[in-house]
C-alpha cells in the first residue's frame, strides 16, 4: 500500500512540475478590410448573394441546365466523395480519446533439449519433457490527455472535414456561374447569328441592285464584285457563327454532365433579365459567406491545432496499459475460474529529453507554416474584396457602354436606309452602301457582346459576392 501511494505522489510532483508549461494562445486573425466596396454609394447591409440561385435566375431553361450540373457535374460529385471520406475520418477521431481494447489468444509447446539446464529442471521438479502454455487475454492502453494532443488531433480531423464541406460549396459557386455563363455566351452567338442572316438579306438585295445598275451601265463591274465580296464576309460569319454554337453547346452539354448535344431555348438574349437593383452588401458579411475564404481560414486554424499537437509532443505523455485473461499450462484447465485468472496493470509517465532537436524543429515548422497559412488568408480575403470591386465597375461602366452601343445601332440602321436611297437615285456610290451595311453589322454584333458583358458581369458579382451555393 505505500509503495502504492509512493507512486501516486511521483506522479502528481511530475505533472505539477510539467503543467507549469505554457500553453500556446490562439489568436484570431481578423483580415483588413473597407467598410464599403469601392464603387458603392452607400453601406447596405442587404447583399443579392443572400438569394438562391432559383431566385437569382429566373428563366427556367437555365434552371433546368443548373439543377443539372448540381446533380451531374463530375468535379462537384468528386467533392462530395471528398466530404463523406473527411466525414468518416471525423467520426473516427471522436474515439481517439477512448483506449485501444485488443483480444488475443495464444498457444505455445516449448521443449527445451535434455542436456539442457531447462530440459533438466523440466524433468526434475515436474517430471516432464516439455512445457506448455495457453493464453486468453484483453490487452488494454490508454494515453492520458493531458496537453490537449488528442484534442488538438480531432479539431484537426474537424477542420479539414470543414474544408472540403466549404470546397464543395466554392466548386458549386463555381459549376452555377460557368453555366450561366455558357448559356448566356450561348443567346449571344444566336442573336449575332440572327443579326449575320438580316445583314445577309441586306447584302443580297444591294448585289442585286448593283448587278442591275451594271446591266444598265450605270455602275462598273467592281461595285459587282465589291458587293458580291460583302455578301461573302456575311456568309463567312454566318458560318463561324455556326461553329461556335455547336462548340458552346457541347461545352454546356458537358459542364452539366451529359454527352455533348444541343441545347433547346426559347427565349433570346433580350427576354432575358437579372436582377437591375444590385447591392453588395458589406465587405465583412462576404468574407463570412464566400467558400473560398472560409476554406482558407479553416485551413488556418487546422495549422493553429498541428502546432499545438507539435508542441504537446514535447511535454511528458501518461500512459496506462492493463493485461487480463485467463492463462494455464494444462489446456485441460486453461477456462478454470478463478485459479486461471490473471491481470497487470502498468501506468508509465515519459518525458521526450533529447531527440535530435526533431521535436523542436516540427514545432518550429508547424509555427512557421501557421504564419504562411496567416498570409495566406489575408491574401485571399483581398483577392474576394478585388474581385468584387472588378464585377461591380464592370457592371456600371457597361450600364453606359450598353446604352451608346444602343444609340449607334440606331444610327447606323438609320445610316442604311439613307445610304441605300441615294445609291437608288444615284446620289451615292456602292461603297458607302456597302460601308453603311458593314458598320451596322459590326455595330450590332457589339451591341450583342456588351449585352452579353453585362449579364456576365452581374453574374460574376454574384459568385465573387459567395452566392450559388444554396
Amino acid at each position: 500500500m505505500k509503495r502504492v501511494k509512493n507512486i501516486i505522489i511521483a506522479f502528481g510532483i511530475a505533472l505539477g512540475a510539467v503543467s507549469c508549461v505554457p500553453k500556446l494562445a490562439y489568436q484570431e486573425t481578423k483580415p483588413e478590410l473597407p467598410e464599403t466596396f469601392k464603387y458603392t454609394a452607400t453601406a447596405d447591409t442587404a447583399s443579392v448573394a443572400n438569394l438562391e440561385w432559383k431566385q437569382f435566375f429566373n428563366d427556367p431553361i437555365l434552371q433546368d441546365l443548373i439543377e443539372k450540373g448540381i446533380k451531374n457535374n463530375y468535379d462537384l460529385q468528386i467533392a462530395l466523395k471528398q466530404v463523406a471520406s473527411s466525414q468518416e475520418k471525423l467520426k473516427q477521431a471522436k474515439y481517439l480519446q477512448y483506449p485501444d481494447v485488443g483480444f488475443g489468444v495464444s498457444a505455445q509447446i516449448s521443449k527445451p533439449s535434455k542436456n539442457s539446464m531447462n530440459g533438466q529442471s523440466l524433468n526434475l521438479f515436474l517430471g516432464q519433457s516439455h512445457v506448455e502454455d495457453y493464453n486468453a487475454a484483453f490487452n488494454l492502453s490508454w494515453e492520458a490527455d493531458i496537453w490537449g494532443k488528442i484534442k488538438n488531433q480531432q479539431e484537426v480531423s474537424k477542420m479539414q472535414y470543414l474544408q472540403t464541406y466549404e470546397a464543395t460549396k466554392a466548386i458549386q459557386t463555381q459549376v452555377v456561374a460557368a453555366i450561366a455563363q455558357g448559356y448566356y455566351n450561348l443567346l449571344m452567338l444566336d442573336k449575332q447569328l440572327q443579326i449575320a442572316k438580316s445583314n445577309l438579306d441586306l447584302s443580297t438585295n444591294t448585289l442585286s441592285l448593283t448587278e442591275k445598275l451594271w446591266q444598265s451601265g450605270d455602275t462598273t463591274s467592281l461595285g459587282v464584285q465589291q458587293a458580291t465580296a460583302q455578301k461573302q464576309s456575311t456568309e463567312l460569319l454566318i458560318t463561324q457563327l455556326e461553329q461556335n454554337i455547336a462548340i458552346q453547346e457541347n461545352a454546356l452539354s458537358i459542364l452539366v454532365g451529359e454527352n455533348p448535344n444541343k441545347v433547346n431555348r426559347t427565349i433570346e438574349m433580350s427576354d432575358t433579365s437579372l436582377p437591375q437593383d444590385i447591392s453588395a452588401g458589406l465587405p465583412a458579411a462576404m468574407v463570412s459567406r464566400r467558400p473560398d475564404v472560409r476554406q482558407q481560414e479553416l485551413v488556418l486554424l487546422e495549422s493553429n491545432s498541428i502546432v499545438g499537437i507539435a508542441q504537446a509532443n514535447m511535454y511528458p505523455a501518461l500512459k496506462i496499459t492493463a493485461t487480463g485473461g485467463v492463462n494455464s499450462f494444462k489446456v485441460d484447465n486453461w477456462f478454470s475460474i478463478p485459479a486461471s485468472l490473471f491481470g497487470s496493470v502498468l501506468g508509465g509517465l515519459t518525458q521526450p529529453i533529447f531527440q535530435k532537436r526533431q521535436l523542436k524543429t516540427d514545432l518550429n515548422v508547424a509555427k512557421i507554416q501557421r504564419e504562411k497559412n496567416v498570409l495566406a488568408f489575408r491574401q485571399s480575403v483581398l483577392n474576394a474584396v478585388g474581385e468584387v470591386s472588378d464585377a461591380l465597375v464592370s457592371n456600371e461602366s457597361l450600364k453606359v457602354q450598353e446604352q451608346k452601343a444602343t444609340e449607334q445601332v440606331a444610327t447606323l440602321k438609320n445610316g442604311i436606309k439613307s445610304a441605300e436611297m441615294l445609291y437608288r437615285g444615284g446620289m451615292a456610290n456602292y461603297l458607302e452602301v456597302i460601308t453603311a451595311q458593314g458598320n451596322s453589322l459590326q455595330a450590332e454584333l457589339n451591341l450583342a457582346s456588351v449585352k452579353r458583358q453585362r449579364l456576365s458581369s452581374i453574374v460574376d458579382l454574384y459568385r465573387a459576392l459567395g452566392g450559388g451555393w444554396k
